[in-house]
């Protein structure tokens, strides 16, 4: 089991170390749907394609679906750099057949005021950025080690009066082996074709003769963009528990990531869990990735029940080389 784990971890750190000639950063549209919306394992690193089941591991693998045995929601809430809000709700319903489940993700810019080369000090104008995914999911334990989920997004991107909107579906699987706990995951996410921006704000008049008098040079035309790729990402991790006594639980988890936009990259993260109800955690992002701004993160949290219901409240914090640091709280009710 210890080489097992081994040559897997080996493979992680290899298949990350294997970067690309050249960055694609800034190639893709929603990138929003790259945020991270758990703080517990935000505050590992973002470490969480094969984390324990959970509605807050969805995210990361659909196949956290098949762990579920009760009625779960779960409320993000993220304050990113520049006063830009994260807003993310899920909720996931255990059926005989297997779990349904559903989210709601929501990034906005507040208002922004325009400005035109004219007008540099405003033009008295404001707008606003807006995104938002709608998310639609199913999972299930195929046997009592493995593990498959699926969902399926729309996902918009609003700027003033242009907008785009894609499908994308993500997809996952998880294989565990109860003797040890170790846990392999691997996901696809954001696979879907791409976008272009379209809207009123694209409008333009169009003179087809600028050289000819007497013509009509205010002729109305609309301006087309080019068709952009979503963001795809592929993980591949390992997790690992350790029970130090029947007090004290040590849970270890690393990713790999191969996105269509970037570099490849680590993430690696631990969590130090109390009476499983309190828990410290820390981690570090996007190991080995060219020209990477994410590092240390931390977090925290604690967990309770009320009769047969239980509840948990998490908390992170993660460094940004040039921007603001970026604060995360997440809700979790389990029914």
């Amino acid at each position: 089991m210890r080489k097992a784990l081994g040559i897997t971890l080996l493979s992680t750190v290899l298949a990350a170390g294997s970067a690309s000639a050249q960055s694609k950063t800034g190639t893709t549209i929603a990138q929003f749907l790259g945020i991270e919306p758990s703080a517990r394992h935000a505050g590992m690193g973002n470490a969480g394609v094969a984390l324990d089941e959970g509605i807050e591991s969805v995210y990361y693998n659909p196949a956290a679906l098949g762990g579920l045995t009760g009625l779960a929601a779960q409320v993000s809430h993220s304050a990113l750099f520049a006063g830009i809000t994260y807003d993310y709700l899920a909720v996931g319903l255990p059926l005989t057949w297997g779990t349904l489940f559903g989210s709601l993700t929501a990034l906005n810019s507040g208002e922004i005021e325009v400005r035109t080369v004219a007008q540099p000090l405003g033009t008295g104008e404001n707008y606003t950025v807006s995104n938002f995914a709608v998310g639609v999911g199913y999972g299930r334990h195929v046997t009592d080690r493995f593990a498959a989920g699926a969902q399926v997004n729309y996902v918009n991107e609003t700027i003033w009066h242009t907008s785009q909107h894609v499908v994308t579906f993500n997809v996952g699987t998880v294989y565990a082996l109860p003797e040890s706990g170790l846990r392999i995951g691997s996901s696809l996410s954001n696979l879907g074709t791409g976008g272009r921006f379209t809207g009123r704000d694209l409008a333009i008049q169009f003179d087809s003769d600028p050289d000819r008098h007497g013509d009509n040079s205010s002729l109305p035309g609309n301006q087309f963009t080019e068709e952009f790729p979503v963001p795809i990402l592929f993980r591949v991790g390992v997790s690992l528990p350790h029970r130090i006594n029947d007090q004290n639980e040590l849970l270890l988890s690393m990713d790999a990531f191969h996105p269509n936009d970037n570099t490849e990259s680590i993430s690696a993260g631990a969590e130090w869990s109390w009476k499983d109800a309190l828990a410290l955690r820390a981690g570090y992002q996007n190991l080995f990735q060219r020209d990477s701004e994410l590092g240390l993160t931390l977090g925290g949290g604690i967990r309770a029940g009320i009769g047969e219901s239980r509840f948990h409240v998490d908390y992170a914090w993660a460094s940004h080389e040039h921007l603001n640091e970026m604060h995360r709280t997440t809700l979790v009710l389990e029914f």
